[in-house]
């Protein structure tokens, strides 16, 4: 019998009594959600500190578009499709090109961030203005730093500010400015199917609403909070010597099989309540 090939230092494969446990407790951990690796579901950052991974930036247009990219490093305005009726505020993506990796620098600020594209070049803004996605090394065009603002009705926007000045306080911002000299409606009552020009700049100024955006990141790269981290922990990870000092008696692998999934599932205090009734009954049987 011809066996598969092996290599030096790779580990055994487990009995397939045990593998075949942890597989069906994989699959119901699937099934349940309780897996945050696997969710693909977009949401807004509390707070710039969380931004990190896959990232929409939603510019200041309607109809609403994004920041996007095409594998000649070019950057452009993409329209967006998926949305809950119109809000950007719940916008996904629907291609590769209006993605960006947001990610950080070892030293920088937590609100300097670099944007690379699905193609592999960085989001850059020139000393003119000019933005591309050219670059796979970053440099000084390629950090952004990200400011909070509020408006009147309390929303709060970002703005993407550029490296290209040397005083902070010359800063520039991306902006999306909109287009509408000799445009046409296809029909006079839905105005989401006008034809629209965008212009996209790095030279905006902090006092335009051309240069607010909205970002949209990928849940399961948020950040959970310390206390998070450790309820989850707490909730995962019981072993069979809490469960047996809990319920009072030795019990079977099975019982404890099915404790730890009512641990995982919320339901644990009822089960615990159940194997200690049980054990009472089993004692005077």
């Amino acid at each position: 019998m011809v066996k598969p090939l092996t290599f030096k230092g790779e580990k055994k494969p487990k009995k397939r009594k045990h593998h075949e446990v942890v597989s069906s407790q994989n699959d119901e951990d699937s099934a349940s959600g309780v897996d945050p690796t696997h969710d693909d579901s977009w949401t807004m950052p509390a707070d710039v500190s969380e931004l990190t991974g896959p990232t929409v930036i939603v510019l200041p247009t309607v109809p609403p578009t994004c920041l996007a990219s095409d594998p000649n490093g070019n950057v452009f305005a993409s329209r967006l499709e998926n949305m809950v009726e119109g809000d950007p505020k719940t916008a996904e993506p629907h291609t590769v090109q209006q993605v960006w990796v947001a990610s950080r620098v070892a030293g920088m600020a937590s609100n300097e961030l670099n944007f690379k594209g699905t193609h592999g070049g960085y989001l850059s803004c020139d000393q003119y203005g000019i933005l591309g996605a050219r670059r796979e090394a970053r440099g000084r065009e390629e950090n952004f730093t990200i400011d909070t603002i509020a408006d009147n009705d309390g929303r709060v926007w970002y703005q993407l500010g550029t490296a290209a000045t040397a005083k902070p306080e010359e800063r520039k911002y991306i902006a999306a400015t909109m287009d509408t000299g000799g445009m046409k409606r296809e029909t006079d009552d839905d105005p989401s199917t006008k034809k629209v020009s965008i212009s996209l700049r790095g030279d905006g100024e902090s006092s335009s609403e051309d240069t607010r955006v909205l970002l949209r990141m990928q849940t399961r790269f948020r950040p959970q909070t310390e206390a998070a981290k450790e309820a989850a922990r707490v909730k995962e990870k019981i072993g069979r010597p809490e469960l047996e000092s809990a319920a009072g008696r030795t019990l079977t692998d099975e019982e404890v099989k099915r404790l730890k999934r009512a641990k995982r599932d919320g339901t644990y205090h009822e089960a615990i309540l159940n194997v200690r009734a049980k054990g009472k009954h089993d004692k005077y049987a």
